[in-house]
């Protein structure tokens, strides 16, 4: 299933320079525009002295890493243009391909810029973050499963980091309330 999605995507790869352009231009560089469009909100809340929505993000991005950095020692799924015959647009390292880094960061950063930032800019950046994702299978480096697996460990890492803030604040209020 997931070599028959990598298909569909990658099927159409190198036929319309346009589109391959496009696409070449948000698999290898759309994340860097992520990253600066994410350090907008960053910069307003620090500003504004609000260090715990800074601090959430960037703990969502250090457990996303860990995460991310685990899985790929975990398994050994090789990258599409090392097993099939692809249309590879841009060069890569051979190497394994489970999770996609550049669609972990992504997601990381849009649901983390949604949840503790800016509601709007999140969607926008989720989006982005799609593009990113359906590029990097595009241009012939990922399966769709390494895009999925990358946003299902930005979720997660995100949602344990406001579960956790979450419960730090309810102690907090507990203890300021005992006194």
């Amino acid at each position: 299933m997931n070599y028959r999605l990598f298909e569909l995507i990658n099927g159409p790869a190198g036929r319309i320079d346009g589109i391959d352009d496009a696409m070449e231009f948000a698999a290898s560089w759309l994340v860097y525009l992520i990253f600066a469009a994410s350090a907008v909100p960053v910069a307003v809340a620090l500003h504004r002295r609000r260090i715990r929505p800074v601090l959430e993000l960037g703990g969502a991005l250090l457990l996303a890493f860990a995460a991310a950095t685990a899985l790929a020692h975990l398994n050994s799924q090789l990258r599409p243009f090392q097993s099939h015959h692809v249309h590879q647009l841009i060069p890569h390292d051979p190497g394994v391909s489970l999770p996609s880094d550049h669609a972990t960061a992504a997601f990381t950063l849009a649901f983390g810029v949604y949840a503790f930032l800016n509601h709007r800019l999140g969607v926008i950046l989720a989006v982005a973050a799609l593009a990113v994702g359906i590029a990097r299978v595009w241009v012939g480096v990922h399966y769709p499963g390494d895009i999925l697996a990358a946003a299902a460990i930005a979720a997660l890492a995100v949602v344990a980091v406001a579960i956790g803030s979450h419960r730090q604040r309810d102690r907090t209020r507990s203890l300021g309330a005992a006194k």
